[in-house]
């Protein structure tokens, strides 16, 4: 509860309006990580990504589903046909794998969590000064 209080808080500055109360349980995002991937391949990451954090964290959808998930990107710029036929397949998997990799050699244990340029992690809500600073210490 304290760590959604304090990213509550730092989304509140940002003009972020993150609702907890309206998460019924933790997902498992795999294949929500994979569409991801796929975006970027389409040129969409960021609004997929957009999309995705918008209905989990503020609308409390769950993106664990396969339909609201293919529903969210499509609406975000992805083509359907192209999430649909990923999903029916293993392809991303390895990608997923090896984040995992990294996550894992980084202690990596919850999120948010950021590794920046190889160098530097930051764990949990930080306001936007702490980002900048990590960003010139980690010479980015």
């Amino acid at each position: 509860m304290e760590l959604d209080a304090k990213v509550s808080t730092v989304g509140e500055a940002e003009g972020i309006d993150f609702d907890f109360d309206k998460i019924d349980r933790t997902p498992n995002t795999v294949n929500a990580h994979r569409l991801i991937w796929l975006a970027d391949q389409h040129g969409c990451q960021d609004a997929v990504v957009e999309a995705l954090f918008r209905a989990y964290f503020t609308e409390g959808q769950d993106i664990g589903c396969r339909q609201t998930i293919i529903n969210m990107v499509a609406e975000a710029g992805l083509d359907r046909q192209a999430a649909e036929t990923i999903l029916e397949g293993e392809e991303g998997m390895d990608v997923i794998a090896n984040a995992r990799e990294l996550s894992q050699q980084h202690g990596v244990d919850g999120v948010p969590f950021f590794i920046l340029n190889q160098k530097l992690t930051l764990a949990g809500a930080q306001d936007s000064e702490t980002f900048v600073e990590a960003f010139k210490q980690a010479q980015i």
